[in-house]
């Protein structure tokens, strides 16, 4: 249930469109839905904009139908994470409209909105290597799903500066920095430093030995001297495009209600 749909029921109700008892029979699922395996949070979009995400490990084909079922009641689009081919093989054999993208092991049911035409309002995606692209699928897969603009940089890490260079002034136009990456993880620390805008750091569990599946790069991140990154857990595409959603509708709420003083002199 998101807001849009309560305030078009409220108004239907309020002309008189709609009985109580109508209202009442699409508001008494909130605020959650038991499925007795699954209690399916129904406020989700109202308190955060959009609806909960299915994360499918340890779940069943049939567990995760279920959920995405209920979900879309109330939701036009519906993601799932962390995804296996088994998983989305199974899933496809009872639902073929159901999209999913194996390099970032995303399910999508429905068809995503629209991307919004605001140039200034976009995230930038950015790689350090090429091993790091599935955690950078993941992202920009739930940011389209958002409706959300991205631009893809790949390939900048540090081991050839000039790369990075290159691109700034790209950098320096986005919104939000999703930055990822796995060895020593110092990217995005480089990149906190050389632009205003927030950035959010994700770790990946490429490397070597010593790189302990990503551990070594968490912790350089959080131990980053670029003051105000933001880190993630280790390969969460998905959790960074979710804390850059969270920037964006903040940045929204700001340009809607800033105010022009000079109109007021």
């Amino acid at each position: 249930m998101d807001k849009q749909r309560i305030l078009d029921l409220l108004t239907a109700l309020s002309r008189n469109e709609i009985t109580a008892d109508q209202a009442y029979d699409q508001l008494k699922d909130l605020p959650f839905k038991d499925l007795d395996f699954a209690r399916i949070d129904s406020h989700r979009s109202l308190r955060q904009g959009r609806a909960e995400v299915i994360y499918c490990p340890g779940k069943t084909a049939e567990q995760i139908i279920a959920i995405a079922q209920a979900l879309q009641a109330d939701h036009p689009i519906i993601v799932g994470t962390r995804a296996t081919t088994e998983i989305a093989a199974a899933i496809k054999s009872c639902i073929p409209e159901v999209k999913y993208y194996p390099e970032a092991k995303m399910l999508i049911w429905g068809d995503p909105p629209s991307v919004k035409n605001d140039p200034s309002i976009h995230v930038a995606i950015v790689t350090a290597g090429t091993a790091d692209l599935p955690v950078a699928e993941e992202a920009a897969l739930y940011l389209m799903a958002c409706g959300v603009t991205t631009k893809r940089i790949n390939d900048v890490g540090i081991a050839g500066l000039h790369r990075l260079l290159d691109v700034l002034p790209i950098l320096r136009e986005c919104s939000v920095c999703i930055v990822i990456a796995g060895m020593d993880g110092v990217l995005p620390t480089a990149v906190a430093g050389l632009i205003e805008n927030p950035v959010i750091a994700v770790p990946t569990s490429v490397g070597y030995g010593a790189s302990f599946e990503g551990l070594s790069a968490l912790l350089t991140m959080l131990n980053s001297c670029a003051a105000g990154l933001t880190v993630v857990n280790i390969d969460n595409g998905f959790g960074a495009a979710a804390a850059a959603l969270r920037i964006l509708s903040a940045i929204t709420i700001t340009n809607a209600t800033s105010v022009n003083y000079e109109q007021l002199v």
